[in-house]
């Protein structure tokens, strides 16, 4: 089975209330959420979790961000930026502006064919857990595809 964005929504859908229930996780957005999720042919899928319509269009304009700028990159948000300031890249090699980097953890290339993958964007808890809630995803569905 290959992993599809479809499915890390619904395992996120399905596994969300086990991240929400670290306070210093839910402090951050008061548990107003959202995934961002570009395919290699752009289609966007995504989904806000929470009940601020406000804090929930807030997470995901972030999430959207985290995942448009892995689309360009290919490097997950917060590692480019080093990159860039550290001069191991060209900045100037991506069409995205310094006023334009996102700089936040959340933002992540997942692998789902040779050359292709996912851009994903987290945003609502802090960054670490922005990049582990789907780390989780992948790790689980990895494991369902390869019992069946």
């Amino acid at each position: 089975m290959k992993i599809n964005s479809l499915d890390i929504i619904d395992w996120v859908n399905n596994n969300i209330h086990r991240y929400l229930s670290n306070t210093d996780d839910f402090n951050i957005s008061d548990g107003n959420v959202a995934l961002c999720i570009i395919e290699p042919d752009g289609t966007v899928n995504g989904k806000m979790f929470g009940s601020d319509e406000s804090r929930k269009q807030v997470s995901f304009n972030y999430a959207w961000r985290k995942a448009f700028q892995v689309r360009v990159t290919g490097i997950k948000t917060g590692e480019f930026e080093e990159m860039v300031f550290s001069n191991k890249i060209d900045e100037y090699a991506y069409a995205i502006n310094r006023p334009d980097y996102i700089g936040w953890l959340g933002g992540q290339p997942i692998p789902i064919d040779k050359n292709k993958f996912l851009a994903i964007g987290f945003s609502g808890f802090r960054g670490e857990t922005d990049l582990q809630i789907i780390a989780d995803a992948i790790t689980s569905l990895n494991a369902k595809s390869n019992t069946l």
